[in-house]
């Protein structure tokens, strides 16, 4: 049975803990907890428990466990005909982490062009002090000197913890996910997780996983907490990629 009420977590005592997930409420799905601060320990504590921060500019810090979790399991990514022709003429190439602040500046203004974003001032900094340690991560692709698209997220262990995304151009941000996945998979990576469903993401071969299934699975793809830091320092042409992973 899960709790009519949420948890408030004191910003003042980076010690307290977040509540076990199945205490989410159900309406709105899976509204955990609010206030705490957005300190890296914190976070990283919330992503490998299965929680994530989501709230709007003003209000206080609300964090999240829905349930079902939309993931995407890196043998499951799915490009249509289409997809594939796109990524085998194109000329844009693949960058990692050259450019994660103007990406995730990217994510928000595209938000913000569609009546709100949740990528605050408050989540910008926080993502970017997470970058700078090592744990976040940008996938960028880049037409020459512009960047076209892009996406990012956390990476804790064995999972891929995605954030947002972004087109300027077409098909940009999946050229950001194949690059991604092809990345992942030669690195022993085993899921990215995509938090809300999405027919976006659906349609690119994201699944659903009950909540209970999704936190026993970061306990072992999680442990130990390790960062993914052979990340390539060089450019990769998109259409190098092999489009039907």
């Amino acid at each position: 049975m899960t709790s009519s009420r949420i948890a408030w977590l004191n910003p003042a005592d980076p010690q307290s803990a977040f509540p076990a997930v199945e205490n989410a409420l159900s309406e709105p799905d899976g509204l955990l907890a609010a206030g705490g601060d957005l300190s890296a320990d914190r976070l990283l504590t919330a992503y490998r428990s299965g929680i994530f921060p989501w709230f709007d500019e003003g209000q206080p810090i609300l964090w999240w466990s829905p349930d079902p979790r939309c993931v995407l399991f890196l043998d499951g990514l799915r490009l249509s005909r289409r997809d594939c022709r796109y990524v085998r003429r194109s000329n844009a190439e693949l960058r990692f982490n050259t450019a994660f602040a103007r990406v995730i500046d990217a994510c928000a203004g595209e938000r913000r062009s569609r009546q709100g974003t949740w990528i605050t001032s408050e989540m910008r900094a926080a993502f970017v002090t997470l970058h700078e340690l090592g744990w976040a991560h940008s996938i960028e692709v880049w037409d020459s000197a512009l960047l076209i698209g892009g996406l990012y997220g956390l990476s804790i262990g064995r999972v891929f913890f995605g954030e947002s995304m972004f087109s300027e151009r077409p098909n940009a941000s999946k050229f950001a996910l194949l690059g991604l996945v092809t990345h992942l998979r030669a690195s022993g990576g085993e899921l990215i997780d995509c938090q809300i469903v999405s027919q976006h993401l659906m349609s690119l071969g994201a699944t659903t996983l009950p909540r209970g299934e999704f936190v026993a699975l970061l306990r072992s793809a999680c442990d130990p907490p390790t960062r993914l830091e052979n990340w390539p320092s060089t450019p990769i042409s998109v259409a190098g990629l092999r489009a039907n992973v």
